[in-house]
């Protein structure tokens, strides 16, 4: 992919894509059955995001990501912070 259309994203979303890039590569070998692991990556794409989630909510996202019950990846991570 070319540069031009990640510049094209980041002025749509506002979510600067070495950040994205940065994140994806953390959560390369990442043990996510670890409750901190899991709660690091919902801060971290909540930062990128620029999308705050309340305790309540990443408690929620934690257990259905920890527990198997969600797979985690962006666009599961994107959907639960989302609901109201």
């Amino acid at each position: 992919m070319d540069n031009k259309f990640f510049k094209n994203l980041e002025n749509k979303t506002g979510v600067n894509m070495n950040d994205v890039f940065s994140l994806a590569n953390s959560l390369q070998g990442a043990n996510f059955k670890d409750e901190q692991t899991v709660r690091n990556v919902i801060q971290r794409v909540s930062q990128i995001a620029n999308k705050p989630v309340s305790k309540q909510m990443e408690d929620k996202i934690v257990k259905s990501i920890v527990n198997g019950d969600e797979k985690l990846d962006l666009s599961t991570i994107s959907k639960m912070m989302g609901k109201k």
